[in-house]
């Protein structure tokens, strides 16, 4: 079976529509300890004190003064640490893990099985200089370019890092956009989800000028033509967009060309049951339409095959996940999914 994981094509085994994974996950980037919900953990040293940002519904709520959390952010974010992790992708030719490090504003990338992270984009401290990066929520590899395009949602902008050493500041591709999710296509059309304006935007990253809007972009509703704060996406071969419509708590797929979306995973009710979703985070879909679902409030991996009415919990049953936001798998099937202040991996079975 292909794979479409947001921007590239994985082959991996064949994985059944009830296939299991451990549920015992390996944490593999950050730790996963309880250091408060959402904490970024940012300590201030002059006076003594714990400044927390706390992740509410996808907005970041401090604790603490602006300029206290960039004051000394460049101190404290060791590279065995992670803050906030959202978005996330596995490099298997590298054998790397990408990370939105969210409240550290950075990407780091984490050798499988090693300790630390490095640093690929930010890491200077909240701000809005090209060098810097800004809540970062979203990454992904574009390897003609070999270039990692990052939602910079605090600086509204989508920008690209180039993979080399000695990289040191990035490039703005796309301004004024409140950015929370990237998806590419075959066809290097980028997708970007502007939870702002309830609605996603295609580019072709060969002219990278204008957007076209490709769902959503009426005023924000449960309507099947409306997004409600979209944030996650993938598309598939038939660049069919997956959008997860966080607010309304569901998943909504729209075709190429279309007027309205396909509700997929969810019943628009917040709720906990096997046909409800409650704040849904990253997804993904493979070439049987099987999705996966962040379910994040409900501190849940949900799995939904083609056109059931209700999905199943593969991880997170009797053990809930704290938070759930970002999922990812690598070439063989397993699962890696950013909660607390880490990524974890659950192997498939």
């Amino acid at each position: 079976m292909v794979l479409h994981l947001f921007f590239f094509v994985v082959v991996i085994p064949q994985i059944s529509t009830d296939a299991h994974w451990s549920q015992e996950g390996m944490v593999v980037a950050g730790s996963i300890e309880d250091s408060g919900e959402g904490s970024s953990g940012h300590s201030d040293e002059n006076n003594s004190r714990l400044c927390r940002g706390v992740l509410y519904r996808g907005r970041r709520h401090g604790q603490c003064e602006e300029d206290d959390i960039q004051q000394v952010e460049t101190i404290i974010a060791a590279t065995n640490r992670l803050a906030s992790p959202h978005g996330l992708v596995i490099d298997d030719e590298n054998q790397t893990i990408i990370i939105a490090d969210r409240s550290n504003d950075r990407i780091i990338e984490w050798k499988i099985g090693d300790t630390n992270g490095q640093v690929v984009a930010g890491g200077k401290g909240k701000g809005y200089g090209l060098n810097q990066l800004n809540s970062p929520t979203d990454v992904l590899i574009d390897k003609e370019t070999n270039s990692l395009i990052i939602c910079n949602y605090g600086s509204r902008q989508v920008v690209r890092w180039l993979r080399r050493a000695g990289t040191r500041r990035g490039e703005i591709l796309i301004a004024d956009i409140a950015c929370w999710g990237l998806a590419i296509d075959d066809h290097r059309n980028l997708y970007v989800s502007d939870i702002d304006n309830h609605r996603v935007l295609r580019y072709s990253l060969e002219d990278i000028r204008n957007g076209t809007v490709v769902a959503g972009g009426n005023n924000p509703s449960d309507d099947l033509r409306s997004l409600y704060n979209p944030t996650y996406l993938c598309v598939d071969q038939q660049q069919a967009v997956y959008v997860s419509d966080t607010e309304n708590n569901r998943v909504v797929k729209w075709n190429k060309d279309a007027q309205e979306g396909v509700c997929v995973a969810g019943d628009e009710l917040e709720g906990s049951s096997p046909n409800q979703l409650s704040h849904p985070g990253g997804i993904f879909v493979d070439t049987l339409g099987t999705l996966y679902v962040a379910d994040t409030q409900n501190g849940r991996i949900m799995r939904w095959p083609q056109n059931k009415p209700q999905g199943t919990t593969i991880v997170g049953n009797g053990d809930p996940l704290h938070s759930p936001i970002g999922l990812s798998f690598d070439q063989d099937g397993n699962l890696y999914v950013t909660h607390r202040q880490g990524v974890q991996r659950f192997d498939i079975e």
